[in-house]
């Protein structure tokens, strides 16, 4: 039988499932930790509530960094690389877990982690349970339980031996992060590596928008990132019309033209988008705001109108030839099912002339 540890976090106790090798690491601040964890209820099935192995890599947290489910940092930091440990936590540790939870589910589903989350004053967003969308994470949400973490310590990472994700960094260090980014972007642009120049500021976008998810609506301060933000954003749609993912580009610029209507390069790409996907009424009427924004843009816009045209009639003629094409069709498949089922109205017609025939000479034959 394992041996139960007591901690010096009240509420919290640790088994030792598997030792690890080596001793415990210095754990200084900004060492990364990876890890895979296993959550489960105190109730006698033992229920799991998540599995970080059913993703496709482990968790990882920076020592330091204010990670929402601190007790986790506790836990991790009495742990050997290599450990397999059990550790049962109070309630009094385990209230903000389902909104972690809620964040790393959605990031294993692909979608934004801070999808659908909403500003609230104090702690309003606490008693918002039905934020979360899922079930068992609702009933945490309402009745906060003691939980039971089997966690394994996989790697210990000292802070200058890898690069920062901007997930773990502060709000200081993503400003500082973001001018970065659009610089490298805009080189790869130049070097028409339009995939990795996207990502650049994509990264950058996400950053910003993570600070910007701390701040109200309309403050300066909020006003001030959406400024950062809106050209990034732009160049991500400019990245993602080179590498001809127009849908991407008509999200983006509708997104960002419902916070900044008269934006015109927002206009335009979305009314390239729209050109290159055959939607001509919505393309110029995109291309004809941008006239009326800016009539100093009338020579691009025409040459884009031109284009537009040019590109309708290709598509005209493209539609009429298949429409043709398929009627040729239609017809040679009629008429070779017509000349399938002639042979057989033939021969029964010779078979009736011929026993028609032969009854005439035999008649003949009665009579004389």
């Amino acid at each position: 039988m394992e041996d139960v540890y007591l901690l010096k976090t009240k509420g919290v106790q640790k088994k030792i499932l598997h030792g690890g090798y080596g001793s415990i690491p210095k754990f200084v601040h900004g060492t990364k930790l990876n890890f895979h964890f296993q959550t489960l209820k105190c109730d006698f099935e033992r229920t799991v509530i998540d599995d970080s192995r059913k993703g496709r890599f482990p968790m990882e947290i920076i020592v330091g960094k204010m990670f929402k489910m601190e007790v986790w940092e506790i836990l991790l930091t009495t742990m050997r690389t290599g450990e397999v440990a059990e550790f049962w936590c109070d309630s009094i540790h385990t209230g903000m877990y389902p909104l972690v939870s809620k964040g790393l589910r959605k990031i294993a589903e692909g979608k934004d982690p801070l999808e659908g989350q909403r500003h609230t004053c104090g702690l309003g967003n606490m008693f918002d349970y039905h934020t979360t969308g899922y079930d068992d994470l609702d009933d945490l949400m309402k009745e906060p339980q003691a939980l039971i973490f089997i966690m394994e310590l996989i790697q210990v990472s000292d802070p200058f031996s890898y690069k920062m994700d901007s997930w773990a960094m502060n709000t200081n260090e993503k400003l500082k992060m973001v001018p970065v980014l659009h610089r490298e972007g805009n080189e790869l642009v130049k070097l028409k590596r339009y995939r990795d120049a996207s990502e650049k500021y994509r990264e950058a976008v996400i950053c910003l928008r993570n600070i910007q998810a701390k701040v109200k609506p309309k403050e300066d301060d909020w006003v001030r990132l959406e400024n950062l933000l809106t050209p990034l954003v732009l160049n991500y749609c400019q990245c993602m019309l080179e590498l001809e993912e127009y849908y991407e580009v008509l999200e983006h610029t509708t997104e960002l033209l419902l916070k900044h209507s008269g934006n015109i390069k927002a206009y335009y790409k979305r009314g390239k988008a729209h050109t290159a996907l055959w939607n001509k009424k919505e393309a110029r009427q995109d291309f004809l705001t941008v006239l009326n924004l800016d009539p100093t843009l009338a020579p691009v816009i025409y040459k884009e109108l031109k284009l537009l045209g040019e590109r309708m009639k290709v598509k005209y003629y493209e539609e009429k030839q298949a429409y043709w094409g398929f009627l040729q069709n239609h017809k040679e498949q009629k008429k070779n099912e017509h000349s399938k089922e002639e042979p057989t109205s033939t021969t029964t017609t010779t078979t009736f002339i011929y026993i028609a025939h032969f009854h005439t000479k035999s008649s003949s034959k009665c009579f004389t």
